[in-house]
């Protein structure tokens, strides 16, 4: 007979990515299960916090994890600010619109500018607005090219519809369980 341990554990998690990319749509459909279609642009960092129950029969391990999410403000000019805002990151989504290519192109110095700060936690990438599929101009191997390069997975996502929101936050919550916990 196995005893399921319950685990209690805070997890700091950033939102990166260029500006209008969908990040705090992302988060507030996530947190509060709400879309704006208005762009409202992020100053300095937003701080949300949400509570995330995940299981784990293969460790006998029920978890509580509570996160707190960073939408950090989506300027490369401010990339010095950024580093302050990383430290102690836990696992990162790392966010581009599918609708502009230069947004997914980005991502790599984003990617690069956080491991210098947290070294290499768990980080998922994220091609935003995934409902606008006639204004796609980033393909499926684009951002699998770009996961595949920094050993993590990709998935599609859209705050207005909801696709993909919830699952991405807890695979990215299941992602830090394993590689910090464990």
């Amino acid at each position: 007979m196995s005893c399921v341990k319950t685990r209690n554990i805070l997890a700091k998690v950033c939102l990166l990515g260029d500006g209008e990319v969908g990040k705090t749509s992302l988060i507030r459909k996530f947190v509060l299960d709400q879309f704006r279609d208005e762009y409202i642009a992020t100053v300095g960092t937003k701080v949300s916090k949400k509570n995330l129950e995940l299981t784990f029969p293969k460790y006998d391990t029920k978890l509580n994890m509570t996160l707190t999410i960073w939408d950090i403000l989506g300027q490369r000019d401010f990339s010095n600010l950024h580093t302050s805002f990383y430290s102690g990151g836990s696992g990162a989504l790392l966010v581009c619109d599918l609708t502009r290519k230069d947004t997914l192109e980005s991502l790599n110095q984003w990617i690069e500018n956080l491991f210098e700060t947290t070294g290499e936690i768990p980080i998922i990438i994220l091609g935003n607005k995934c409902d606008l599929k006639d204004d796609h101009q980033v393909t499926k191997d684009e951002v699998s090219a770009l996961a595949r390069n920094y050993h993590t997975v990709f998935m599609y996502t859209s705050a207005k519809t909801g696709e993909n929101v919830q699952f991405t936050f807890k695979s990215l919550g299941t992602k830090i369980f394993e590689t910090k916990y464990l």
